[in-house]
């Protein structure tokens, strides 16, 4: 059965964040994502996920200066110290929130350094990652990210990331798969899926164009939902998209799987 979580950075936009758990509960979600839990208080967070009775599904590793447009900072030669930082943090979250998988977001490659010299950076440090997960007990997730919403996004497609976790060597690196980021940058959603299933530990969607909730766009979400349950996959489906007019009205097409 497919199982949906909340990505509360997306979704509920009009409240506080803080009350934005409650918002998800209330409207059937069991689980929830987001982005960063750096600014807030691990246990006032921890306090919320258990008064809602919700998982923590995943978030992501510390990513530099998201205000001030950085995506990722593990890709970049020069801020090795800082990622290696970042990962003792976002375990210490992690173990807090119950979390037990964690994203790295790979970042705008940086202009001027050789490509090998970037590919390097990020493998060695997806690779010092997934060991210290390997050792909290957490897995460590890649997501392709469509270059169209960032430019120069070092990680865009689905055989690139395959690619580095082979190239990293470690049991401990899997694939997040976005479907509205895959749709624009490459298409064959459902072939891809299939054939990548064993290393996809988590998907999120949105529809295209806009990044809507399903049902605004081009992609055929019930035929992907059906194919994605006839393949047996048992994670979850992260909710990542911006609401076309509020979260609430927006929900109708997730009814059958809250």
């Amino acid at each position: 059965m497919t199982k949906l979580c909340a990505n509360l950075t997306m979704l509920f936009g009009e409240v506080d964040f803080m009350d934005r758990f409650a918002l998800a509960a209330n409207a059937g979600f069991k689980g929830v994502e987001f982005l960063f839990p750096y600014a807030y208080d691990k246990h006032r967070l921890a306090e919320a996920l258990h008064a809602h009775g919700l998982t923590q599904v995943l978030h992501n590793l510390p990513a530099g200066d998201w205000a001030g447009g950085e995506r990722g900072i593990a890709c970049l030669p020069d801020r090795i110290g800082e990622f290696q930082d970042g990962v003792g943090t976002a375990i210490e979250y992690a173990h807090a929130l119950g979390c037990k998988q964690l994203n790295v977001l790979a970042g705008i490659a940086p202009a001027g350094a050789a490509p090998e010299t970037i590919r390097e950076t990020f493998v060695a440090n997806v690779k010092f990652a997934a060991q210290a997960l390997a050792d909290a007990g957490i897995r460590l997730l890649i997501e392709p990210i469509n270059t169209y919403d960032i430019p120069g996004f070092y990680v865009s497609r689905s055989q690139q990331a395959l690619e580095l976790i082979e190239a990293s060597g470690s049991e401990n690196l899997f694939l997040q798969y976005d479907v509205y980021h895959m749709q624009r940058m490459e298409g064959e959603l459902a072939a891809t899926i299939e054939r990548h299933l064993p290393k996809i530990a988590h998907m999120q969607l949105a529809d295209n164009p806009g990044r809507h909730e399903p049902g605004t766009g081009e992609i055929n979400y019930p035929f992907l939902f059906a194919h994605i349950e006839k393949l047996g996959y048992e994670g979850w489906i992260g909710c990542e998209y911006k609401p076309a007019t509020t979260t609430a009205a927006g929900l109708h097409w997730a009814a059958d799987y809250l």
